[in-house]
């Protein structure tokens, strides 16, 4: 039987790190020290394609959680990694229900 859409494959390194920010994300400040060490080991695995996929879940989760009331994804993983954090907030802007997360930068019309 064929199928008529594409099945995303994760590469194994892309699942080892997103299981290792899963985890960091989960755990309070104190146990995160250890496990920030190996979801910065883990990220430094991943090729440019999955870097910009665990971004756009990142966002996600950014996105659920403001909706939630809390913001704090966005400093926890600033500290952890700026390139990945910055990723993240690019892949932020294109996610639909995003435009609410800041409607003072939005453009107004005239």
């Amino acid at each position: 039987m064929q199928t008529t859409f594409t099945e995303l494959v994760l590469t194994p390194v892309y699942r080892h790190a997103q299981r290792a920010l899963a985890q960091w994300l989960e755990h309070g400040h104190g146990a995160a020290r250890q496990l920030a060490f190996r979801a910065r080991a883990a990220l430094a695995q991943l090729d440019p394609v999955d870097r910009h996929r665990i971004a756009r879940w990142l966002a996600w989760m950014s996105l659920a959680e403001h909706s939630r009331g809390r913001r704090l994804l966005d400093a926890r993983l600033k500290q952890l990694d700026g390139t990945l954090h910055y990723l993240m907030l690019d892949a932020l802007q294109r996610l639909p229900g995003a435009a609410a997360l800041h409607p003072a930068d939005r453009r107004q019309s005239a």
